[in-house]
């Protein structure tokens, strides 16, 4: 970015060095996401029915509205259900849901040889029935992640994009209408290994928001976590409504840079 940026080429960054291991452990902590709800979906637990008194059925255009929240209740609970059993074949020994303002849904925690590996797990509900559900959903905050990685270069920030369904169906027993809400796909993504063309930079809201412009199509690219600090620092940069002394003031604030 030196042409781009020259003062921002004459500070002097601390920079993260991840461990050798990191991508191999993304890797694991993905087939292992995945390999969970696949089973799941297969026994048919992909399925949140919401009950109500009402004959008529929930208005399913604003159940919508809720689907974020009770998806990332339905996730907690499934994998939570996975650590009951220590002897899991999947490694999953930890699983603890976030408070609201977090900047990961879930924390999973996953046993591999003899280290535990954290995924940060952001979880993304998305609406097979409404058109654009899906395009540039906020991720996290620019400061945010931009620190994380700087405080623990291994720090795995997963985004768990789960596509659904909605629909009514009535109830035998009681004879009212349930709104179901039906996992139909997901893919999990390592924030750091999305291409640089996925990623976007929204200056709204405190110091940006990061982006992926299509959660459904994800390009791939291997980079380091020093790597990705300097994409997000393009990102920030690059906007019309920052400038290089608003990244400063972040820098000094967050210690990205040696005084």
């Amino acid at each position: 970015m030196s042409s781009e940026f020259p003062e921002y080429e004459k500070l002097i960054f601390k920079i993260p060095v991840e461990s050798e291991s990191y991508k191999n452990d993304s890797d694991f902590v993905i087939r292992q996401i995945t390999a969970i709800l696949d089973v799941q979906k297969l026994a048919g637990n992909n399925r949140i029915i919401i009950n109500t008194n009402l004959r008529s059925g929930l208005p399913l255009k604003d159940i919508n509205k809720i689907a974020g929240p009770m998806i990332e209740a339905w996730a907690f609970e499934i994998f939570s259900g996975i650590t009951d059993d220590e002897n899991n074949i999947y490694h999953l020994i930890n699983a603890e849901a976030q408070e609201r303002l977090d900047m990961a849904d879930l924390i999973l925690q996953f046993r591999k040889n003899k280290t535990v590996i954290t995924g940060n797990i952001d979880v993304k509900a998305t609406a097979d029935d409404i058109e654009h559900s899906g395009r540039s959903p906020n991720i996290t905050s620019f400061s945010r992640i931009r620190t994380a990685y700087i405080t623990d270069p291994d720090f795995m920030f997963i985004i768990l994009s789960v596509r659904h369904k909605i629909y009514s169906e009535r109830n035998k027993n009681t004879n009212l209408i349930d709104g179901i809400m039906e996992i139909t796909n997901y893919k999990a993504y390592d924030l750091k290994f999305i291409s640089d063309a996925d990623i976007s930079y929204n200056p709204a809201l405190g110091t940006g928001q990061i982006q992926v412009k299509d959660i459904h199509y994800v390009g791939f690219q291997y980079r380091t976590a020093w790597e990705m600090c300097q994409l997000l620092d393009k990102k920030f940069l690059n906007s019309s409504r920052r400038t290089f002394n608003d990244f400063y003031r972040e820098a000094k604030k967050h210690k990205w840079i040696k005084e």
